[in-house]
C-alpha cells in the first residue's frame, strides 16, 4: 500500500500503483489538512465574490450566480464539459489520471470536501476507471474535457471501464455500494481545473520510455557482438572526455553488458598489429558504421531527456495545479494559472522527439543487419532458408520502416501549436494532453520497431551459431525470447510472433539503464 498526501509520490511509487496494482492509502495528517482547507473555504467564501463559486466560468466570470444556484453551477460545469470524442483512453491511462488528481487534492489547496478524495481512493483501489476520451483538452485551464469525464463519473453519471468492459457508472457503484459525490462548494471546478490527464499519461510515458532505452542499449550491444565490433567506442577513456552524463552512463551500461562477451574485439590485438600494415586494402573494417559506433552519443541525449522529463513531470504530479488556490494557512484565495500545462507539454514533446530518434537508430541497425552489402556477414534479410525462394525478415522490415516514418511525422511539437479558444480567454494554451497522447503513440510504435529489431538479431545469432560466445546478459535474453519466438527457416505469417515479442518488451521490468 502506498500512502498519498504526506510525502511526494515518486516515479517508482507510480509504477507500483499502475503495474503492480498496489493500493493507495490516504495519509491521516494530510486528510485532516484537506478537511481544514475545505472548512476554511466554506467560511471564507461567505458574502464574498469568488471566481467559480458564485460567478460563471472563464469569459463568463463577470456574471454573478445567485445563491440558490451555486451548487447547480458545479454540476452544470461537469456535464457541459463532458464533451470528449475520439478513442477511449485505455483503463491504465484513466487510472493514472485519477492517481494524479488525487495526489493534487491531497496537497490541501483545492477546497474540496474529503468525500472527493475518499471516492477517488475507492475507485483507484477497485480498478474502476472512468471512460475518458482522447480528444478534448487544450491543456490551459487544465485538461478540462478529460477531467470533466472524471467528474461525470464521480457524480454517478457517465460510464466506467471495469474488468475490461464498459458499464454505466451507477451500475458499478451499486455493485460496490459506493455513494456518488454530492457537490459541497466548488468540487466541479476543482476536478476540472488541473493538469492531471497530461501528468498521469506523462508519468506512464516516462516509465515506458525508460524500458525502451534499456532495450535499445542492450540490442545495440548485441549487434556489436554479432558483427564482432571493436570495444573502444564504448570505452571509459573515449567517452569520459565528452562531459555528458547520459553518454557516459550508456557507455558504462554497454561495458557492463559486454564484459564477458567472447565476440567483441580489442583493437590493439587486431589492427595495431604491424603485420596488418602490409595490406593495401583492409578487409577488416577499421571503424563501424555510425549506428554501431556512435551508440553512446545517440542514446546519451535520450537518457538525459528521459531523466529531465522525470524530474519535471514528477514535480507536476506533486504540485497544486488548479485555480484558484485555496490557502488556509495564509487565510486567502489566490487566482492565477497553475492549471497551465506548459511544463508537461514541453517535456512530452522533447520525450517523443528523443524516442523517435531511438526508433530511428533501431531502424538503421536493422537495415545494417538485413543488407548483406553493408554487413558482408549475413545473407540478404538474414534469410536462413533458400535465397530467392525464402524471404527471411524482408516482410517485417517494411513494418519497421513505415512505423518509424510515422514517428517522424508525429514528432512535430504540440508545445508551439497553441490555438486561442474560449472566446479568447484562453489565448495561449499548452496542448499538453495532446502532447502526452502523441508521445504515447510514438512510444507504442517504438516497441513495435524494437520487437522486429530483436527478432532480426536472434536470427543473425542463429545464422552464426554464436549463442555460446555471447555475453551472459545477451545469452539470457536470447534464451527467454526464443521461447516465444523460435528460430525460423521457412516462411510463415509472423505478425502473431511480432505481437508476442512486443508484449514481452512492454511488460518486462528490464530497466537497468535507470537503476541507481
Amino acid at each position: 500500500m502506498i500512502s498519498v498526501g504526506q510525502s511526494a509520490l515518486s516515479l517508482d511509487d507510480f509504477s507500483e500503483l499502475i503495474f503492480k496494482h498496489k493500493e493507495v492509502a490516504l495519509d491521516k495528517a494530510a486528510l485532516n489538512k484537506v478537511n481544514t482547507n475545505y472548512e476554511f473555504l466554506k467560511k471564507f467564501s461567505s458574502h464574498k465574490l469568488i471566481y467559480g463559486i458564485n460567478t460563471g466560468f472563464g469569459p463568463m466570470a463577470q456574471y454573478k450566480v445567485n445563491e440558490e444556484n451555486i451548487l447547480q453551477l458545479q454540476y452544470n460545469l461537469i456535464r457541459s464539459h463532458s464533451s470528449g470524442s475520439g478513442k477511449l483512453m485505455p483503463a491504465q491511462l484513466s487510472k493514472a489520471l485519477m492517481i494524479a488528481r488525487l495526489n493534487s487534492f491531497m496537497q490541501a489547496y483545492s477546497g474540496v470536501h474529503t468525500d472527493v478524495v475518499e471516492l477517488l481512493k475507492e475507485m483507484i483501489n477497485k480498478e474502476i476507471c472512468p471512460c475518458i476520451y482522447e480528444h478534448g483538452g487544450v491543456g490551459a485551464s487544465g485538461d478540462l474535457v478529460q477531467l470533466a469525464h472524471l467528474g461525470l463519473v464521480l457524480i454517478g453519471e457517465g460510464e466506467v471501464i471495469f474488468e475490461d468492459a464498459v458499464h454505466p457508472t451507477i451500475e458499478i457503484f451499486n455493485k460496490f455500494n459506493i455513494k456518488p459525490l454530492s457537490i459541497h462548494i466548488r468540487e466541479g471546478l476543482a476536478i476540472l481545473n488541473g493538469t492531471s490527464a497530461m501528468t498521469g499519461i506523462g508519468m506512464l510515458n516516462i516509465l515506458q520510455a525508460r524500458k525502451l532505452l534499456s532495450w535499445s542499449v542492450l540490442f545495440s550491444a548485441m549487434i556489436n557482438e554479432v558483427v564482432e565490433a571493436f570495444d573502444d567506442h564504448y570505452s571509459h577513456e573515449l567517452n569520459i572526455v565528452k562531459r555528458h552524463k547520459g553518454q557516459n552512463k550508456i557507455a558504462e551500461i554497454m561495458r557492463d553488458i559486454l564484459k564477458d562477451s567472447k565476440m567483441i574485439r580489442d583493437r590493439s590485438e587486431h589492427l595495431y598489429n604491424p603485420e596488418n600494415l602490409d595490406q593495401e586494402v583492409f578487409e577488416d573494417k577499421v571503424q563501424e558504421y555510425y549506428s554501431l559506433r556512435c551508440v553512446t552519443q545517440v542514446l546519451g541525449p535520450i537518457y538525459d531527456t528521459i531523466s529531465q522529463a522525470e524530474n519535471v513531470v514528477v514535480n507536476e504530479l506533486n504540485s497544486v495545479n488548479d485555480n484558484p488556490v485555496i490557502d488556509h494557512e495564509n487565510h486567502n484565495i489566490f487566482h492565477g494559472g497553475n492549471f497551465h500545462g506548459d511544463y508537461v507539454s514541453l517535456e512530452m514533446d522533447k520525450l517523443k522527439i528523443a524516442i523517435t530518434k531511438l526508433s530511428m537508430l533501431a531502424e538503421r541497425q536493422l537495415n545494417y543487419l538485413l543488407n548483406n552489402k553493408l554487413n558482408q556477414k549475413f545473407p540478404p534479410f538474414v534469410n536462413l532458408g533458400v535465397l530467392g525462394l525464402n524471404f527471411g525478415m524482408q516482410g517485417m522490415q517494411f513494418t519497421a520502416t513505415s512505423t518509424v516514418a510515422e514517428n517522424q511525422t508525429l514528432s512535430f511539437p504540440m508545445y508551439v501549436h497553441s490555438i486561442p479558444n474560449n472566446n479568447d480567454n484562453q489565448d495561449i494554451v499548452s496542448m499538453g494532453c495532446n502532447a502526452a497522447l502523441m508521445t504515447k503513440r510514438v512510444i507504442d510504435n517504438s516497441f513495435e520497431v524494437l520487437a522486429i529489431h530483436l527478432m532480426t538479431i536472434l536470427q543473425a545469432i542463429d545464422y552464426l551459431e554464436c549463442e555460446d560466445r555471447l555475453s551472459s546478459i545477451s545469452r539470457s535474453l536470447y534464451d527467454k525470447v526464443r521461447v516465444i519466438f523460435p528460430k525460423f527457416v521457412e516462411d510463415q505469417p509472423r505478425y502473431k510472433e511480432m505481437a508476442r515479442v512486443k508484449d514481452f518488451l512492454e511488460n518486462s521490468d528490464h530497466i537497468f539503464a535507470f537503476k541507481k
